[in-house]
């Protein structure tokens, strides 16, 4: 998210999570301020490889409740990063095979783990890996899935939640956009109407 009047009009749908880019090589890297939302909408900042400092000062600046790692930060780091009182996201990307015993050194200092599409770019690839994959996951620490979800993903994501998996909340982004960091509103009230009946 980018645009304050977007960003507005979008939290009128209570999602849990806002995400917003503090990675400049993004097209959608947070430019200036971010806005004040309601303390029911955790603010996440997602970074890529970036300082302990930098993360440190935005989540002062911007008041973050969360923070999305997704680069080739270390457990340590991790732990680091938690010691600032966010929820800890740790994301991992997925294509055709993925060794989920990586994430055992994780697990003590992530809140979730997210798995997104592996691709060109480390998030918004725009499509969505194999998720038969995920039943290969052994953990109990919840997770968010990423990569690609759009309004024709509902089905399947019904049917991943009648499995044992535990899947914690689902991360939309390019297939709602009408331009990076733009969010199509009533797509995504569309989307949230038939998640809530699921």
């Amino acid at each position: 998210m980018r645009e304050t009047e977007n960003i507005l009009n979008l939290s009128v749908l209570q999602p849990d999570y806002m995400g917003f880019i503090f990675w400049s090589s993004s097209s959608r890297f947070v430019l200036k301020s971010t806005p004040d939302l309601n303390k029911n909408i955790k603010k996440t900042g997602v970074f890529l490889d970036a300082s302990v400092d930098y993360i440190k000062d935005m989540i002062i600046t911007h008041q973050l409740q969360a923070v999305q790692l997704h680069g080739a930060e270390t457990p340590a780091f991790c732990k680091i990063i938690k010691g600032f009182g966010v929820e800890l996201i740790k994301a991992f990307s997925i294509k055709e095979f993925f060794d989920f015993s990586l994430l055992i050194r994780y697990e003590e200092n992530c809140d979730f783990f997210l798995f997104d599409t592996k691709g060109t770019f480390p998030g918004g690839n725009g499509y969505a890996f194999d998720w038969k994959i995920l039943f290969d996951y052994t953990s109990q620490k919840p997770f968010f899935l990423s990569g690609g979800i759009g309004p024709e993903n509902t089905k399947q994501i019904k049917e991943l939640l009648k499995t044992t998996l535990p899947l914690y909340a689902i991360d939309v982004n390019s297939k709602f956009e009408s331009a990076p960091g733009l969010k199509k509103i009533e797509a995504l009230t569309k989307f949230k109407n038939e998640m809530d009946e699921l």
